[in-house]
C-alpha cells in the first residue's frame, strides 16, 4: 500500500505515498502539472470532498475511478480541486499598459487575443475593457478574445461574469460605470455584472493545454501568465514552441512576472519583463 503519509482521523481516508505518487503521475501525464513532494497534506484535504461526494472510503477506489474513466470527468474534477486559481482585474498592470499603448493600436487586422489559463475571467474582461478604450468602434466589433482554462469550476464563474463589487477597485471608475452594472447576490451582497459590450468580445472554452488545440490562429497576443510555473522544463519548452506557431509575425507572448523563457530554447525576442515578440 505504501508508507502512510496521513493517518485516518474520524473515519477520513488515509493517503499513502503510493496514492500520492499515482496522483503526481496522473497530473503530469494528462495536464502537465508538476506536483512537488511536500503537498501531501494539501492533496488529502482537497480530495476528501471528492471522496465524500462519491461515497468512497479509500483512495484506491477513488484513483481507480479517475484512471479508468475514458472521458476523464473525474480527472477534471481532481484537477479543479487541486489547482489554485488566483487572479484579479488588472493583475500585473504593466502588461495591460503595454497592450493599450503598443500592441492594440498597431494590430494590422481584426484583433485576436488568447487568454490561456483565464481562470475565473478577470483577465479576459480586463482585455475587453482595454479594447473598448483603445480601439475605434469598427475595430472593436471585429475583435475577439479566446479565453480557456482546464477547470470547469472557474470557467463557470468566468461565463457568469459577475464579481464582488470591490473586485474592480483597481479599474478606472469611468470604466466600471461604462461596462458593468450593479447587481446583488441572494444574500444582498453587492456585485457587478459585465455588460454585453464586454461579453460579446469573449469566447470561453475548456482546454487542457497538453491536448490538441482546436484553434488555428494567428493571434496578435497570447497571455499565458502564471501558468507555466506549474510545469516542468520539458512541458514549458513544448508550450512555448506551440505558442510561437500560433502567433502572427510580430505577435506577443505574455508570461507572468515570476516566469521567464530563460533556460528554454526559443525564437522569441525579449521586449520587457515577461513580454516577448515573435
Amino acid at each position: 500500500m505504501g508508507t502512510t503519509l496521513t493517518a485516518s482521523v474520524l473515519g477520513e481516508a488515509t493517503l499513502t505515498s503510493t496514492h500520492f505518487e499515482r496522483i503526481v503521475a496522473m497530473l503530469h501525464a494528462h495536464a502537465g502539472i508538476r506536483m512537488r513532494a511536500g503537498k501531501e497534506g494539501l492533496v488529502r484535504a482537497r480530495l476528501a470532498k471528492r471522496l465524500r461526494a462519491l461515497g468512497l472510503s479509500d483512495y484506491d477506489a477513488y484513483l481507480d475511478i479517475v484512471e479508468r474513466d475514458p472521458a476523464r470527468r473525474e480527472f477534471t474534477e481532481m484537477v479543479d480541486v487541486l489547482t489554485t486559481n488566483k487572479t484579479s482585474f488588472f493583475r500585473e498592470q504593466a502588461h495591460f499598459d503595454f497592450l493599450q499603448d503598443t500592441v492594440l493600436p498597431a494590430c494590422p487586422g481584426p484583433i485576436r487575443l488568447w487568454s490561456a489559463g483565464c481562470s475565473s475571467g478577470e483577465e479576459p474582461y480586463t482585455l475587453a475593457m482595454l479594447m473598448h478604450e483603445t480601439l475605434p468602434d469598427a475595430a472593436v466589433r471585429s475583435a475577439r478574445i479566446l479565453a480557456t482554462d482546464i477547470s470547469h469550476r472557474v470557467l463557470a464563474t468566468a461565463k457568469a461574469g459577475t464579481y464582488p463589487a470591490d473586485a474592480l477597485s483597481e479599474a478606472p471608475r469611468g470604466w466600471v460605470q461604462k461596462y458593468w452594472r450593479p447587481t446583488r447576490e441572494a444574500t444582498g451582497a453587492p456585485r457587478l455584472e459585465a455588460l454585453p459590450s464586454l461579453r460579446g468580445l469573449i469566447q470561453f472554452g475548456k482546454l487542457n493545454l497538453m491536448e490538441r488545440w482546436p484553434m488555428r490562429g494567428p493571434f496578435d497576443a497570447i497571455l499565458c501568465r502564471n501558468v507555466m510555473i506549474y510545469f516542468d522544463k520539458a512541458t514549458q519548452q513544448e508550450l512555448v514552441e506551440r505558442y510561437y506557431a500560433l502567433l502572427r509575425p510580430g505577435g506577443y507572448l505574455f508570461v507572468g512576472h515570476s516566469e521567464s523563457l530563460t533556460g528554454l530554447s526559443h525564437r522569441f525576442t525579449y521586449v520587457q519583463p515577461a513580454v516577448y515578440v515573435r
